[in-house]
């Protein structure tokens, strides 16, 4: 990688972040045809952008029609993508696209983030429960699991796709053998699991990606995890809020408050003006990502989610009206 990406996980105060976001946030304004075009459209100058307040952010609907990538002239190492990831979505809707030219910064995103929320992933038996990820192509969570699996190094650590007997074996073969687990799984397979087999494994690691994706009612977070901690035997659910336009992930660990990395953030932006971004605590609004690790796309994303900000983390409190469904983190609070 060039000198810029490794910047990005060097990042080690908030000045340091806000002056690399604004020397990512010019340079792709340049190099980004379809972000530049968005930023012409706004009326807005990118060399009288100062702050990150003054940052357009683009739509996250264009990933499903155009192809968002930066072709820096003088970059060398630029080049076709290496993978195309792609959103779920319901029968009938157009899943968004995302060209990563560089699958190494993708890995080094997620692991960084891994490490930083959980430590050494060789600490862990990591299993997954992914099955609607499993049955399509193009899934950026597939491949992170996987990739953290491997890093395990433990034969336990596997993809579940609906064989749950075998599932709730393993789940207390490793509890007898005192293991540190991590289950990963998508809402409606927990939800599933936990109806057919009651696990009491109180140090097990629970971390939950969203996403009934049309199997049932929806059912909001609070009562969510209450039956999943009941259904597992631990105290609390872990979340992972990510999706396949970012290279970047957050945590919960418990109670649907989630934190980022230094090369990821959230801002609110105000219901009724996009371009308005609103400071403070426990204010609702849009949530907006800035996720530098984005270097060869779009760094700065405009979601179809709701949120606040609070002094302990951010929460996701559902989609937006109107908005079209996707299969990840579709939980309203």
């Amino acid at each position: 990688m060039n000198s810029l990406p490794c910047k990005i996980f060097d990042i080690a105060s908030e000045t340091e972040f806000r002056l690399l976001c604004l020397e990512i946030f010019r340079m792709q304004a340049q190099h980004c045809c379809v972000y530049k075009e968005y930023l012409e459209l706004t009326g807005c100058n990118p060399w009288k952008v100062n702050s990150i307040n003054q940052i357009p952010f683009l739509p996250v609907r264009f990933f499903k029609s155009k192809k968002i990538v930066t072709t820096r002239p003088d970059d060398t190492e630029s080049k076709k993508e290496e993978i195309i990831f792609t959103s779920s979505a319901t029968t009938g809707m157009t899943p968004s696209k995302h060209y990563v030219a560089d699958l190494k910064l993708y890995e080094r995103s997620f692991t960084e983030t891994f490490r930083r929320f959980y430590g050494d992933p060789a600490q862990y038996a990591i299993l997954s429960l992914l099955p609607s990820y499993l049955e399509r192509k193009g899934s950026s969570l597939v491949y992170m699991a996987e990739y953290l699996m491997k890093l395990t190094k433990n034969p336990a650590s596997g993809f579940y796709l609906y064989n749950f007997r075998e599932l709730a074996d393993t789940l207390t073969r490793l509890k007898g053998e005192g293991q540190k687990t991590i289950l990963l799984g998508v809402t409606f397979a927990l939800l599933d699991f936990v109806k057919e087999y009651k696990t009491d494994f109180p140090q097990l690691t629970v971390i939950e990606t969203g996403g009934m994706k049309g199997r049932g009612r929806e059912i909001a977070r609070n009562m969510l995890h209450k039956i999943l901690c009941e259904g597992f035997g631990v105290e609390k659910i872990h979340s992972e809020y990510g999706m396949a336009e970012l290279l970047s992930q957050a945590y919960s660990k418990g109670d649907g408050l989630f934190l980022t990395p230094p090369w990821m953030k959230i801002v609110i932006r105000d219901l009724y003006d996009p371009f308005s971004y609103r400071d403070g605590f426990n204010i609702t609004g849009g949530i907006n990502i800035i996720d530098l690790a984005n270097i060869n796309s779009c760094s700065f994303i405009e979601t179809e989610d709701m949120g606040r900000i609070t002094d302990r983390g951010f929460e996701v409190l559902g989609r937006m009206k109107d908005a079209e469904r996707r299969g990840c983190n579709m939980l309203i609070e």
